[in-house]
């Protein structure tokens, strides 16, 4: 069953991208989406087989695909309940991502290859989770990267998806690389990079040290740190998060697909699957939970005013992985998977919507220019604001079981770090209810904004990358009607919302409750020091209620500015100007990387280029050597002058030259 469902994508991605062109553009949508339908309920099965308690097993494809000196690499797929997790996470928001996209890019003319692309990006992922060593793990990585630079760059012939594609792609190089030197390091102490062998080591390497650079550190705390690197990347962390905002340059499909299933919550996945390895690097998990509680708080600080619909929900992306690498790094394995599934439903829910929302908008953006939506569009509305709920955390949805459980952990965790990411954490509960509520009163509540606005041309401006194909033309002359999504949409919507709303409720017990030691075994490593799923139900009831408050308070700011008083945003911003400009230019992150690297790069390459590649090896090599052959052919023609006395000439110096060597340099 593994297979098939591996298998699925990848032969949708061939269909449709060998022959899309031959089959049509409706046989490669239905293609592509009947498999990763089929794809989805056989992953649920797979879920539902281990939920019940079926054992880990490995599922061997290749055996000894190669051998490279010590290198023994066998490829096989690796099935145990942490990988029936992402099963269901993946399969199911990319089958109903390939549903939504048949409705949203129904204008598109390259939808052969978009849903090629879709396929091939699932394919990795599954290439990704379903791994059983190290080599097939970064088989999968660089897979997801290869596709997402596709993908976010669907849209080639506009200027800002290939830079942000670019971006992705160059920003993710930097994390692989540590993630690479990681891999380097697990074999270097472990002679393998197979997970059962790793795993089965890493007890006797707690105090095993390892020269680097003229010193002596511990082994399993540099090893881990370089995976984590690699998960940096990835995931969007702190000092490499600069690619996702940028990545909604890309289709609305590709950012919920991005977002919510694949490539960002590699890094998550990745930091679980090795947790026999980081139970064992103690300053290593500290690292990580306060990476990921600073990107928590740093990304919802962003998401509080920026005005774009999809960059708020992306910043919230970036947030939400923060509250992930807090559950792993304060030992809470299941904890940082569980937000994980729950975030998968809740987040693709709202990406999804705002897909809805922009194709019911005309491709417009931004949220200045909606309002009063909820009557217009009255499906995407009630969706969103499932999601909503479920992201802020309101008690019973999906997001209040994940997302408090973790709060609850760091402040129970007496690791380095934790009390720390318990509260920027905490603060991060009051911030996502203000920029969630904002965004929904934006767009959906008070006086409609887009009837001025849409008449002028920023206002059809094509934002989500739609070329303004004929179909589009006939705006420019009407006044916008917005109108609800067609079904194809719509459904995608409907069956996130019951995730959205349900999912947390009914596998709690599986991830982190009674059930959890079952669910999990051979799949996630507690020590037997690590009790931090026992401690957390053991904090007193104020903390269980600080993250209720600061919710409701959020959604109170949230009212008094966008519903009750419009004008006190602007007073805000005008209070602090400085620190108003600080959050909108993102922390002037992208403004320091440019100055510390981006110019420097350019002036590197310039360099090279004028002086190097055109002064020396041009000058002196191809150019140079050609210049010459030009001079000397120059000079030689001359003595074709056609006079007999200039050829007997030169033949009486070659006779002279030839009679000295004979007589000089020839006779011994």
């Amino acid at each position: 069953m593994i297979t098939v469902v591996v298998a699925l994508p990848l032969l949708g991605f061939l269909i449709a991208g060998l022959f899309g062109k031959q089959i049509g553009v409706r046989a490669s949508e239905l293609v592509t989406t009947t498999f990763l339908m089929v794809s989805a309920v056989l992953s649920w099965v797979l879920f539902i087989q281990h939920a019940l308690g079926s054992q880990p097993e490995s599922v061997s494809l290749i055996t000894n695909w190669f051998t490279v000196g010590a290198v023994k690499v066998d490829w096989a797929l690796r099935v145990d309940a942490l990988t029936a997790v992402m099963l269901v996470v993946v399969n199911t928001v990319s089958a109903l991502v390939h549903l939504y996209s048949m409705g949203y890019m129904h204008e598109d003319p390259a939808r052969p290859r978009f849903f090629a692309y879709l396929s091939l990006f699932t394919f990795a992922m599954l290439m990704l989770v379903t791994a059983d060593n190290l080599v097939q793990m970064f088989f999968g990585w660089e897979g997801v990267g290869l596709a997402s630079y596709l993908l976010i760059g669907f849209w080639y012939y506009k200027p800002s998806a290939n830079a942000a594609a670019i971006k992705a792609f160059v920003v993710n190089r930097v994390g692989d690389f540590g993630f690479l030197l990681g891999i380097f390091t697990v074999f270097m102490i472990t002679q393998s990079v197979s997970f059962e062998t790793i795993f089965a080591s890493a007890p006797g390497l707690a105090n095993k040290s390892i020269h680097v650079f003229g010193h002596d550190f511990d082994a399993m705390t540099v090893a881990c740190l370089l995976l984590f690197m690699g998960a940096m990347g990835k995931s969007a962390q702190f000092l490499l998060h600069t690619w996702l905002p940028d990545a909604m340059e890309g289709p609305t499909p590709v950012s919920a697909l991005i977002h919510a299933a694949t490539m960002v919550t590699a890094g998550v996945f990745m930091v679980a699957r090795l947790s026999p390895l980081f139970e064992q690097a103690p300053i290593a998990l500290a690292f990580v939970t306060i990476v990921g509680a600073t990107t928590c708080f740093f990304a919802a600080t962003i998401g509080c005013v920026q005005n774009d619909i999809k960059r708020v929900i992306a910043y919230s992306t970036c947030s939400q992985l923060g509250y992930m690498f807090v559950g792993l790094g304060v030992g809470g394995y299941g904890l940082g998977v569980f937000h994980l599934f729950t975030h998968a439903f809740f987040k693709a829910l709202l990406f999804l919507c705002a897909g809805s929302v922009i194709h019911a908008m005309h491709h417009e953006q931004d949220m200045r220019h909606m309002g009063g939506l909820r009557t217009k569009i009255p499906v995407t509305f009630w969706t969103m604001l499932i999601g909503t709920c479920a992201l802020v955390g309101f008690p019973l949805t999906s997001g209040y079981f994940s997302k408090d459980a973790i709060i609850e952990a760091a402040f129970a965790s007496h690791r380095t770090g934790a009390l720390y990411a318990y509260v920027l954490t905490t603060v991060a509960v009051g911030l996502t209810s203000f920029y969630s509520f904002r965004l929904t009163f934006m767009t959906f509540c008070g006086a409609p904004r887009w009837q001025a606005t849409h008449g002028d041309d920023h206002a059809i401006a094509t934002h989500d990358g739609h070329d303004a194909h004929a179909s589009h033309d006939d705006h420019h002359a009407h006044a916008l009607d917005p109108h609800e999504s067609p079904k194809t949409m719509l459904v995608p919507l409907l069956v996130l919302s019951v995730g959205a709303l349900f999912a947390g409720a009914a596998f709690s017990s599986h991830f982190i409750g009674e059930s959890q030691a079952e669910f999990w075994k051979g799949a996630i490593f507690y020590g037997p020091d690590n009790h931090i799923l026992h401690d957390m139900e053991e904090v007193p009831v104020v903390v269980k209620w600080i993250p209720m408050l600061l919710l409701a308070g959020g959604f109170l700011v949230a009212c008094y500015g966008y519903l009750w008083r419009p004008s006190a945003p602007a007073a805000w911003a005008r209070t602090a100007p400085g620190l108003y400009r600080f959050v909108l230019n993102k922390w002037y992150f992208d403004e320091l990387y440019d100055v510390l690297f981006v110019k420097p790069a350019f002036w590197i390459g310039r360099v090279l280029w004028h002086r190097g590649d055109q002064g020396i090896i041009d000058r002196f090599g191809p150019d140079g050597v050609s210049a010459s052959v030009v001079v000397v052919t120059r000079q030689a023609v001359k003595l074709q002058s056609g006079y007999i006395y200039h050829y007997a000439f030169a033949m009486l110096i070659g006779v002279t030259v030839f009679i000295t060597w004979y007589l000089v340099g020839g006779v011994r």
